[in-house]
């Protein structure tokens, strides 16, 4: 029988790194989340111990933190692309960066005298994702976002389903839609984007679709919140969802005598239907390693 080493990678995990740039009084934040892959010529530190070949992941921090201060923080996308490009090109043996990122957002407090330079509070919406590759030559990004919850109060139904004899589920032309965004978007490799710009239209294209899309199904939302994002951000060649549906039942009020118009629900966290597909250009390049 023959063994051989497979592919692997190696580096930091979640470096957690805030960055308040101070432009006089006026101060920015941005708080990211940081994570180092990277390969290479790494078959004798597996088969031998070998550690010629290794960056040890605590320099891969130190860069991190340095990084943040020399060259501060545009944005996660761009960042990313900063350390990937650093790794792979003043290391020989490595030849592959992978450099996945969180940013927490954080917004300002309006005081009553209007003092808002420096002040914050933690933005308790969704995480901010971007995930970037980069192998000497290609350079491959990923945003998205995660934890966005959405719902609509009505405009949308579920009929005309398969049965057969386990289905209970009653069919509905009036329904609560809603679902916890979890998304990624695939940018084209020549890709030049205002990166925060690109982020806010993204999100502004999902959120509008959602809200404006009479659903006939999930399914059918996903797909109008993808193909949305496409129309409105050219940058962009492919966009993967997955959308948890939070599943609200309508309360029987009958026993106590008082009829439910659609009005009182029951919030079920568990079980729930889990929709997920992707949307792309139809001349989308080949995605390389971007969603690994």
């Amino acid at each position: 029988m023959s063994i051989k080493l497979g592919p692997n990678r190696y580096g930091k995990s979640e470096n957690r790194v805030v960055k308040v740039t101070k432009n006089g009084g006026v101060h920015e934040i941005r708080d990211l989340n940081v994570s180092v892959a990277l390969s290479g010529e790494m078959d004798q530190v597996h088969l031998t111990g070998d550690n010629a070949t290794v960056l040890p992941t605590d320099t891969q921090k130190n860069t991190v933190f340095a990084f943040a201060k020399e060259y501060g923080i545009d944005s996660p996308e761009a960042f990313g692309l900063l350390l990937a490009r650093h790794f792979v090109g003043s290391q020989e043996p490595i030849h592959h960066a992978r450099v996945s990122l969180e940013e927490y957002g954080w917004e300002r407090i309006v005081a009553d005298n209007g003092d808002k330079q420096h002040s914050f509070v933690r933005n308790g919406q969704e995480t901010r994702t971007a995930r970037v590759h980069f192998d000497g030559e290609n350079a491959w990004v990923v945003s998205g976002l995660r934890n966005l919850v959405v719902l609509n109060s009505t405009g949308s139904e579920f009929h005309g389903y398969i049965k057969d004899k386990y289905t209970t589920l009653r069919e509905t032309t009036d329904r609560i839609l809603a679902t916890e965004v979890n998304a990624e978007w695939r940018h084209a490799f020549d890709a030049t984007a205002d990166w925060d710009k690109s982020y806010r239209e993204a999100r502004r294209a999902m959120l509008e679709a959602f809200a404006q899309t009479h659903s006939l199904s999930l399914q059918q939302t996903l797909y109008a919140m993808g193909d949305r994002v496409l129309a409105a951000c050219p940058e962009i060649v492919e966009v993967r969802l997955s959308l948890p549906n939070k599943h609200h039942f309508e309360v029987d009020l009958e026993p106590f005598g008082l009829v439910n118009d659609n009005e009182v629900f029951f919030a079920a966290d568990r079980p729930y239907g889990l929709i997920e597909g992707a949307v792309l250009r139809e001349d989308a390049p080949a995605p390389g390693p971007a969603w690994e």
